[in-house]
């Protein structure tokens, strides 16, 4: 008996044993803390069954961080359906995109980045939540780097950083309420550290980059696809790459007197939307297919749109009408503007544009940035001080090696101070006994650097408005980039023991009350400078009569070109320019004026002021894929110059001027009584984008040329150059974009006129003069050497008429 009863229990073992390994062996439990877990599908089940709790991802204080910000790593998104401006996704959910960039990289052992996104009433009220994928270098260390994500200030996740072989997609619940109608704040910080290396070097390996496509907020319901008044317009956002995209359908495109009211309608929606990186597309027949990141607008008159969007609200055959409809066909929200006639649907736009309106006599404090990095650059126009706290840096201590933080700041477009200006950082900041001397504090400007400040103590120290000067040469009108960069260097460091490589003591701390001081600087016009057009719309924004513009032909190419171009100056100049349309160069006269249209339609005049060869219309040829027999010229003639007898010797002198340049600021212009005529240029052809500017026949007026050898290379080009990325690049007096390898090349000003700019004073016109003199030396030497005879000639007078006379 007791034989049976073992064998049946041995039968019922070996059952329940075969039924528990129908279930695959899984050793997900022991990954180790922080360790990411792999993405993957989990099909749905009819019933709950027990699952290992979500790995936490809270920072050693849990205080720190709210506890509803656990991560939910997921398999990363596919691009939704096209819907507009959000899509929706596959769950019901609408999908918004939010990062404004075509790729974002957090470098370093601590980088910020701060920007808005503009979000309906309906989306702020919808619950939401936050997610966004990314990679990192492999030599990152997990268990000492974390990602954080705030929203409206408020931090709402943090992750750390081990996703090395590939994207890993992270989800972040939005607590109900933090989300608000208009521009809500969205920051990723991160702090990284190398896994062995205790370098300075090293801190350059730590990467980690965020993917545009896989970072989004998802609202529930569909009411958050919806758009129901004009402001709407600031809430289109981005695609997954980054962009935006108008689409603009007219029939009556090519018909006369459209031109201006639709370039005034691109202006609006490009000043209201404020995005780093959007495009305008005109069509004729029908709407495109919508999408996340694009708009798509209908505009004529009532009898011109009825073919092409049969529900047309009725009112539109009576009064100016500009409202939101659905297209039937996708369910997206279509912006229509019409009306009985086009003096109706100008009308119409005006209702659209009016509030971005500015006159420009009205000085602006900021330029507007927010939309790609918050807060707004503050405009500087004479003695300030601004508090890094102002500039959306916070206090930050740092256990690291290489402490970089950056923040914006504007000057107008008469800045003239490049060459013997200098600025103040009155730094706030403190560093242990353990930051060895070596160790230095170097500012940057424009990615250039400006000033440095060596560590010199071994006790520590605090610094209290430590005045740091840096030269105001790498300034320019507009936009500006500073950067505080500490590298630091310790003992422990050198020594680089086994796990002192993530560091975890505190060593250097840079306070939010350090500031900026930038003195009273000269201020002219100059003319011509493409710099000072990309970096406020100089001339035209500050025009208060119509700027002249020559269109060479109203296709949708050209008019998309026109209408991108002038998008982005409006947002520069913070305002729409007001924009007369011209026939011909000789109605324009003495006045400011844009000429757009391909180089074989432009009159020769005008490429005579802009100092282009005319001969370009005939020969300036985009290089295609098959041609093989296209010598570079350059390399060609670094070439010969190897081979010809002197070669070497002129490369040496061409070094050693290239060394006096970057180390003096002394070139060959500078050695120059008077400055040299402009050289005629002709563009290569590997060029397929050409941007100049020169002076009007009488030279009271700056003519810009933006042309290239065909309409598509133009709205090609444009559409590239007007990137965030590439627009700052646009200085000189030429600016040439190649589309085949995306480099742009720029032709320095050697001969400029002053353009006075503010009322006349002695105090400004000294600037001038000093500014001047430290660009022209032997000006200046010249002139120091004129005033010391006259010293000399006046006392010898003097003493002339002085004691007794023999």
């Amino acid at each position: 008996m007791r034989k049976i009863v073992a064998a049946s229990l041995l039968l019922l073992n070996a059952s329940a044993f075969a039924q528990a390994q129908t279930a695959p062996f899984d050793m997900s439990g022991e990954r180790p803390p922080g360790a990411s877990a792999a993405p993957r599908l989990t099909p749905a089940a009819p019933a709950p069954v027990p699952v290992t709790p979500p790995i936490s991802v809270a920072p050693a204080a849990p205080a720190a961080v709210p506890p509803a910000i656990a991560a939910q790593p997921q398999t990363a998104p596919q691009p939704a359906a096209a819907a507009n401006p959000a899509s929706p996704a596959r769950s019901g959910d609408v999908r918004r995109y939010v990062l404004p960039f075509s790729k974002l990289s957090l470098a370093g052992e601590y980088d910020r980045r701060s920007w808005s996104v503009y979000l309906t009433p309906e989306q702020a009220a919808a619950k939401a939540s936050f997610t966004f994928a990314y990679q990192n270098a492999i030599v990152v260390a997990p268990e000492a780097s974390t990602l954080t994500i705030y929203l409206n200030n408020r931090p709402i996740g943090q992750q750390r950083v081990g996703s090395p072989d590939g994207s890993t997609a992270v989800t972040f619940e939005i607590p109900s309420g933090l989300l608000q109608p208009g521009a809500n704040l969205v920051t990723f910080e991160a702090v990284q550290r190398h896994r062995t290396d205790c370098s300075i070097q090293s801190t350059y390996e730590l990467w980690s980059n965020i993917d545009p496509a896989g970072t989004y907020l998802s609202f529930a319901g569909k009411d958050a696809a919806q758009l129901s008044s004009a402001d709407a317009i600031r809430a289109i956002g981005v695609d997954s790459a980054g962009k935006t995209e108008f689409d603009i359908v007219v029939p009556a495109l090519e018909q006369p007197g459209t031109t201006k009211p639709l370039l005034r309608l691109a202006q609006g929606l490009s000043v209201l939307s404020s995005m780093p990186n959007q495009v305008f597309a005109f069509a004729t027949d029908s709407l495109p297919a919508a999408g996340p990141g694009k708009l798509s607008v209908l505009v004529g008159t009532a009898a011109e749109l009825r073919p092409l969007f049969p529900g047309l609200p009725p009112e539109a055959a009576s009064a100016a009408l500009a409202t939101f409809v659905t297209d039937p066909r996708s369910g997206s929200p279509v912006l229509l503007i019409s009306g009985p006639s086009w003096q109706a649907v100008s009308s119409a736009i005006d209702t659209i544009v009016a509030p971005t309106d500015r006159s420009p006599d009205i000085r602006r404090d900021a330029l507007t940035t927010e939309r790609w990095s918050a807060p707004n650059a503050p405009l500087v126009f004479s003695d300030t001080s601004v508090a890094l706290s102002q500039l959306g840096v916070k206090t930050t201590e740092f256990s690291g090696r290489r402490l970089r933080t950056s923040f914006n700041i504007a000057v107008p477009a008469d800045f003239y101070a490049n060459a013997y200006g200098e600025a103040k950082v009155l730094l706030d900041a403190a560093y242990t006994d353990s930051v060895l001397p070596g160790s230095h504090i170097d500012i940057y400007v424009n990615d250039n650097i400006a000033s440095t400040v060596p560590i010199t103590t071994t006790s520590g120290g605090i610094l209290r408005h430590l005045p740091i000067r840096m030269t105001m040469r790498h300034f320019k009108p507009g936009l500006n980039s500073v950067a505080i960069e500490a590298i630091l260097m310790t003992k422990d460091d050198a020594a680089c023991a086994p796990g002192t490589a993530a560091g975890a003591n505190p060593r250097f701390a840079l306070f939010d009350t350090t500031e900026l001081h930038i003195p009273d600087f000269a201020r002219v016009g100059q003319r011509p400078n493409l710099a000072a057009m990309a970096g406020t719309a100089y001339p035209y924004g500050r025009s208060t009569e119509p700027v002249p513009l020559f269109i060479d032909r109203v296709d949708p190419d050209t008019l998309s070109a026109a209408a991108t171009l002038l998008g982005q100056m409006a947002i520069m100049a913070g305002h729409p320019i007001p924009l007369e349309t011209v026939a011909s160069p000789n109605t324009i006269g003495d006045r400011d004026a844009i000429f757009i249209g391909s180089i074989s339609q432009m009159p020769a005049t005008v490429l005579t002021q802009a100092n282009i060869s005319t001969t370009s219309q005939a020969s300036w040829r985009p290089v295609v894929d098959t041609q093989t027999d296209v010598v570079d010229t350059g390399a060609a003639f670094e070439q010969w110059n190897s081979k010809v007898s002197g070669g070497v010797l002129r490369s040496r002198i061409t070094a050693f001027r290239e060394w006096l340049w970057r180390n003096f600021d002394i070139s060959r212009s500078s050695l120059q009584f008077v400055p040299g005529a402009e050289e005629i240029f002709t563009p290569s052809n590997a060029a397929t984008l050409l941007v100049a500017q020169g002076a009007s026949p009488a030279g009271g007026g700056s003519w810009t040329v933006v042309t290239a050898p065909s309409a598509k290379d133009l709205r090609e080009g444009l559409e590239a150059v007007t990137e965030q990325l590439n627009w700052p690049q646009m200085s000189g007096h030429i600016t040439a974009y190649s589309g085949k390898t995306g480099k742009i090349d720029t032709v320095p000003v050697t001969r400029f006129d002053f353009v006075p700019s503010t009322p006349w004073s002695i105090r400004n016109y000294r600037l001038i003069a000093a500014n001047w003199l430290s660009t022209n030396i032997l000006s200046y030497a010249f002139l120091l050497v004129v005033f010391v005879l006259l010293i000399g000639i006046a006392t010898s007078s003097m003493l002339k008429s002085l004691g007794r006379s023999k």
